[in-house]
């Protein structure tokens, strides 16, 4: 999402107000989240501002994700949007919900260390 960068030790960052932090909260005060209360109330955050590492540009990002797209879709044995909804709704394909314990226990541990591909 477009946003206002910074530098900061040689990382590109990009400010991040979550919707209830007080950075928020004070600059829209009652507008939205005190609903009517008086000014001078007491402001109380529910979220957080910070900084983001900066992604890059969605030229660069969209190719990956894409990519990501078509592998799947090949690990699955399909070759399209319409053909993944038809195996699903009969039955021919189907996921399964997984805990963060199983995704954990499937990846790689144990190691005293390892590369990324």
């Amino acid at each position: 999402a477009p946003g206002e960068y910074f530098d900061k030790d040689g990382v590109r960052l990009k400010r991040y107000r979550g919707m209830a932090s007080l950075e928020v909260l004070e600059k829209q005060g009652d507008l939205r989240y005190q609903q009517g209360a008086t000014s001078g109330k007491v402001l109380i955050a529910q979220g957080v501002s910070g900084a983001v590492a900066d992604k890059g540009s969605m030229y660069d990002v969209i190719p990956v994700m894409v990519q990501t797209l078509r592998q799947a879709f090949q690990d699955m044995g399909v070759r399209s949007v319409p053909e993944l909804h038809r195996r699903l709704y009969s039955g021919m394909l189907r996921f399964f919900l997984g805990t963060n314990a199983a995704q954990i226990e499937g990846g790689v541990h144990d190691l005293y260390a390892y590369q990324k591909p």
